[in-house]
């Protein structure tokens, strides 16, 4: 975890964010047994709403450190944050201290958790930015790609009562991240190519079990 962080808080705040969503969703986690036990890992999920990190966060058998949007990290909440371990991250600036946060975590043997797309959106993966390969290539980390889906509020409608989420996590991979530019864009495209292609998994279950898919 990094520097500062609470065990006993942390550990905590992952109970709370596993249950207190209980009463507005049915989340069902599949695959969850496929995170490594020990090691590494760098979680990267795709990113459609608020929701997907609470989620994510609480249903992980391991502690894991995720990279926030720094807006979020002011007052009472942002204090609670970084005592349970997470990294703020400022969007659309050069920043590297909070990637060399994440890679001393992920070098320590522990977990950290990135959302490739940087910003909430539909959640399809079309897009991604570079800050994971580049902490893969910087790390050498193991890459367990999660994919949710159910979070979003349908366009035009209310959002069904307790509607069914589904959280899928996919087989854990190691892909070799190349030196320069070209090796960082290359990787960038396997993990989003990787995560794309295990949200369209969701997708075409939840497709053919009947459920919404935003």
């Amino acid at each position: 975890m990094p520097e500062g962080s609470v065990g006993a808080l942390h550990d905590a705040g992952r109970v709370f964010a596993r249950y207190y969503l209980r009463s507005a969703f049915r989340v069902r986690v599949h695959g969850r047994e496929r995170m490594p036990a020990t090691g590494p890992v760098l979680v990267i999920a795709n990113h459609s709403s608020m929701i997907e990190p609470q989620l994510i966060f609480g249903m992980l058998p391991r502690r894991s450190a995720f990279l926030v949007k720094a807006e979020m990290f002011s007052g009472i909440v942002g204090k609670f944050l970084l005592a349970i371990g997470q990294i703020p991250l400022k969007r659309g600036e050069i920043d590297r201290t909070p990637l060399m946060t994440a890679v001393a975590v992920l070098k320590g043997g522990g977990v950290v958790g990135i959302f490739p797309e940087g910003t909430r959106g539909a959640g399809d993966v079309g897009a991604a930015e570079r800050g994971a390969a580049w902490l893969v290539r910087a790390s050498g980390a193991t890459v367990l790609p999660v994919a949710t889906r159910g979070t979003r509020k349908p366009a035009g409608g209310r959002r069904r009562f307790r509607p069914r989420v589904d959280i899928l996590v996919g087989e854990p991979f190691t892909p070799k991240v190349g030196p320069g530019k070209t090796g960082l864009d290359q990787g960038t495209e396997e993990l989003r190519g990787e995560l794309a292609a295990l949200v369209k998994t969701l997708d075409d279950w939840r497709s053919e079990n009947g459920f919404v898919t935003p």
